[in-house]
């Protein structure tokens, strides 16, 4: 980089680089529940893995258009990255679809969101962050708390969380991209990897479900746009201006976006112990890119551990 990156412009560039990211991991998070919420209004009519692939061939199929990825520039490192998204963002979708029918949304994201909590933990290296984290857990918590009418089925429970591994993998994975693979031609390659993944176990229910109501198309492609195209060419710039571990501490804001979605698209009300859980989950994630963007700006003083590894 040209310049002093200490001096006041440098700080500037940095800073402002920072608050883009804030800006589009919040869009992200938008993007990603209120298609979530509209899936869920689609299982009555195609089953979860139908709709998963559906989502992720929609989406391979306009990232491919839009981004003409360059393959052949590709080397060794950035097709184990892009192999690697794939595989991640093809399970993380599955088992979070698989999971939706059996318990209630936000349950499910909260479930989901304990994979990248753990993630921004293990690379914490400041007492602030982990103080954000654990602010983070405790609005979790209570949402997971409030969403809980009755037993849970542990098959949902075990998807959720499998599929909130899947979210870490895929944070990283996106990260790597990022870095060997300019643009979002990464992406689209990693969604036509999905995609292939997905085919043996929603090939049947896609294609039976058209069969029936090729109606079923249209919000499909919907929800592929939300939640997978959008969302993920949104994250993937994100991820290259904000650390991954601060990454993984904003998707806090995921539950409370899960539960604003949840009561616009499919009418569940909020309780007083929802809204605090909203708060305590939305002042962590600003919490901590307020905190983040000081560090991105200053250089760190003696004895103290910058925030990019």
């Amino acid at each position: 980089m040209a310049g002093d990156p200490s001096s006041s412009g440098g700080s500037g560039v940095r800073g402002s680089g920072m608050l883009a990211g804030v800006a589009l991991v919040l869009c992200a998070i938008a993007s990603v529940q209120f298609g979530a919420s509209i899936a869920k209004t689609l299982f009555d009519r195609i089953d979860p893995a139908g709709l998963t692939l559906l989502r992720l061939a929609f989406a391979a199929l306009v990232m491919l258009l839009v981004a003409r990825p360059r393959i052949r520039s590709w080397n060794r490192a950035a097709w184990r990255s892009i192999v690697l998204l794939g595989l991640s963002l093809a399970a993380m979708n599955l088992l979070f679809y698989l999971a939706l029918p059996r318990i209630p949304i936000a349950v499910a994201v909260t479930l989901e969101l304990i994979g990248p909590l753990v993630l921004a933990l293990v690379q914490s290296r400041r007492a602030i962050d982990v103080a954000w984290v654990g602010l983070a857990a405790v609005g979790v918590g209570v949402i997971g708390v409030q969403s809980v009418g009755g037993d849970l089925d542990p098959i949902g429970v075990v998807l959720a969380l499998a599929a909130g591994g899947c979210w870490a993998a895929y944070i990283l994975a996106s990260a790597s991209v990022g870095r060997h693979v300019p643009g979002v031609g990464g992406l689209a390659g990693a969604l036509v990897i999905a995609t292939v993944a997905v085919l043996p176990f929603g090939i049947v229910g896609a294609v039976g479900s058209v069969a029936a109501d090729a109606s079923v198309l249209l919000p499909a492609f919907g929800v592929a746009m939300l939640s997978s195209a959008i969302a993920y060419g949104l994250e993937m710039l994100a991820l290259r201006r904000v650390p991954t571990r601060v990454f993984g501490i904003m998707m806090a804001a995921e539950p409370a976006a899960a539960a604003i979605f949840a009561f616009l698209v499919l009418s569940e009300l909020l309780t007083a112990w929802d809204l605090l859980a909203i708060a305590l989950v939305i002042v962590a994630s600003a919490g901590v890119a307020v905190t983040a963007a000081r560090g991105r700006a200053m250089p760190p003083q003696t004895g103290q551990v910058p925030l990019v590894p």
